[in-house]
């Protein structure tokens, strides 16, 4: 049986290429593979270092906050983080990279959200090619996996989201890895453990790829290779009891956060408290966010199934599983995109064993031509096409949301004589904090203290109620103005908790 199909003797062997074909399939499928990759990696690096927005305040405090909290001491505290409902594997990652930039000299908020930024980045274009990876173990072609590899590198939603300090974008490299070294041919017994292994990190990170973990075992199961069955499920057991310590040792009990999140989420449905949407709403978005890639993915993954059946279904139940649960968002089905783009490069290949050259060198023409068109319109993207602020602000482009906010609080940073910052536009959840802010002094929401309470000397506020005070940096109508009082006065009643 062949090592990565689905089901044994399913599907056509592929046509057997001349010297020359094989060659020129080399060449063409290192250069749309590298191509992509680079154009992937200068549109992420680039807006690295052009938006300073927020898309929901979970990229702040699910990661970045308790990480800078873990660091450097302070930092406000998301409720998740106050009963446990996180596990603390992504923000331990960003607290090391955070330390590790403090200790090369990036102590100051702009360098080290830059490393942040690019560093989430380099996980996105890595994730590319992993998918060409994983579309090559599916039995793909050079060129149709180089296809596979830019339909993720250069869809605008993978862009979007790639430097965001997110569970849902750092989880999908680990997912995609982990499926490629366990369903590539020949895969030794090492590779199986490293792919089961990279499935347990990912669930370390994101709870819900315990799904793929799931869909996994299902597929060594009815191949009915019992040995590698074993070792999948006892490297994954290995895992979950590092989850479970892990939570044991941050959290003082075991699975702590996987049971608290479980408990708010499915019994007390906490998370339906920011909207509910219809069964649809994934079909739709990610027709409204990539609609071109939309366009070639659904039938070509279909197609797919001819030959990597197991990964297909395991891609559509993903989708579906999360269609029947309320509260929808485009970032709970991320980590399946790149899923999704390797059985789309392996629909080509099986177009090109059936029909040789004409029908799947168009095929691999328009994926090109989809993925590269989306990439072009990336910046145009709105909250309506992402499915986020639906009913607030459709129309409102997604890029450097809150940005001028964060921006302010930047400059806020740079001021010497500040004791106290108080934030009047915009409730805190959806601004920096004191990942941004990066100075230990109290940060109140526009609930907190009155301006003569004497609690802070500065106000991000709106231009036209900037007085009594002096501007000191605005951006657009807001504006960071210092207060007529000479210093603050003690809180004791200060809480760091997010309001």
């Amino acid at each position: 049986m062949s090592g990565c199909r689905d089901v044994p003797n399913s599907s056509p062997q592929p046509i057997s290429l001349s010297t020359a074909d094989a060659a020129g399939q080399r060449r063409w499928g290192l250069l749309i593979l590298l191509a992509s990759l680079l154009a992937g990696a200068v549109l992420r690096a680039w807006l690295s270092f052009h938006d300073d927005g927020i898309y929901w305040p979970d990229e702040i405090y699910q990661s970045l906050e308790p990480a800078h909290r873990l660091v450097f001491g302070y930092g406000l505290i998301a409720w998740e983080f106050v009963e446990g409902a996180r596990s603390w594997a992504l923000p331990g990652v960003v607290a090391a990279m955070l330390k590790a930039s403090a200790l090369l000299g990036g102590t100051e908020p702009r360098a080290y959200l830059i490393v942040d930024r690019l560093f989430f980045s380099a996980i996105g274009v890595a994730t590319a090619y992993a998918t060409y990876r994983l579309s090559r173990a599916g039995g793909a072609s050079r060129v149709a996996g180089a296809c596979a590899a830019a339909l993720f590198s250069l869809s605008a939603p993978a862009i979007y989201f790639a430097p965001r300090a997110m569970s849902e974008t750092a989880s999908a490299l680990p997912v995609v890895l982990a499926f490629a070294l366990c369903l590539q041919p020949g895969g030794s017994r090492w590779e199986r453990i490293a792919g089961a292994s990279l499935l347990g990190i990912s669930v370390m990170l994101r709870l819900q790829n315990g799904l793929f973990c799931v869909g996994l075992v299902a597929i060594f199961a009815a191949r009915r290779q019992w040995v590698a069955l074993l070792e999948l499920a006892c490297t994954l057991a290995i895992w979950a009891l590092l989850f479970g310590l892990l939570d044991k040792l941050t959290w003082g009990g075991w699975f702590h956060s996987a049971l608290v999140y479980l408990r708010a989420n499915v019994i007390e449905h906490k998370a339906e408290i920011w909207g509910v949407s219809p069964f649809g709403y994934y079909a739709r978005v990610l027709w409204t966010s990539m609609p071109l890639p939309s366009l070639v993915v659904a039938p070509l993954a279909l197609i797919s199934i001819v030959r990597s059946p197991g990964l297909a279904f395991i891609s559509i139940g993903f989708v579906l599983l999360h269609s029947f649960i309320p509260h929808k968002e485009l970032r709970f089905i991320f980590p399946v995109l790149p899923l999704l783009c390797a059985l789309a490069g392996v629909g080509i290949s099986v177009l090109e064993d059936g029909f040789r050259s004409a029908v799947s060198t168009f095929s691999a023409l328009a994926v090109i031509c989809a993925a590269a068109l989306s990439a072009v319109r990336f910046h145009d993207l709105t909250f309506g096409d992402l499915g986020q602020y639906e009913t607030l602000k459709p129309g409102a482009s997604a890029y450097d949301d809150f940005g001028p906010v964060n921006r302010l609080l930047l400059a806020a940073h740079r001021q010497p004589d500040l004791c106290g910052l108080k934030v009047e536009v915009v409730h805190l959840a959806w601004s920096g904090g004191f990942t941004y802010l990066h100075r230990p002094v109290p940060l109140y929401a526009n609930i907190g203290p009155a301006r003569e309470s004497g609690r802070f000397n500065y106000v991000i506020t709106f231009g036209p109620h900037a007085a009594p005070g002096q501007v000191v940096a605005s951006e657009g109508n807001l504006a960071l103005v210092r207060l007529p009082v000479q210093s603050c006065t003690f809180d004791p009643g200060y809480l760091w908790r997010l309001p």
